[in-house]
């Protein structure tokens, strides 16, 4: 038999419309500003200058993803996204701690 509240938000039934519709504005705001940040951190991906400016850009964008599972999981009331942002974390700290090695056995 599965759990009632499996894949579901902790706590009691939900919010009030008030809080609702501050958490909806919230959400709002909060998704536009990662999407600028997405797209900056593109922008930088593609122009460069430097390789190691465009793998900082990508593990950035890897974040930005993390965030957006996030705030979908926060909306929706659900934690359906947390083993994909388990796995986005852990492919970024990969990446990073890779391009830092490889960056000082450089040097």
């Amino acid at each position: 038999m599965a759990h009632p509240h499996h894949g579901k938000w902790p706590g009691p039934g939900g919010a009030s419309e008030r809080e609702g519709g501050t958490v909806t504005i919230a959400a709002y705001v909060a998704g536009g500003i990662l999407s600028l940040a997405a797209t900056l951190a593109l922008y930088r991906a593609v122009r460069g200058p430097s390789i190691l400016d465009r793998v900082l850009a990508l593990d950035v964008v890897l974040a930005i993803i993390g965030a957006a599972l996030v705030l979908n999981m926060i909306v929706n009331r659900h934690l359906d996204n947390l083993i994909l942002l388990v796995t986005v974390s852990v492919i970024g700290f990969i990446g990073s701690v890779t391009v830092a090695r490889f960056v000082t056995d450089r040097k």
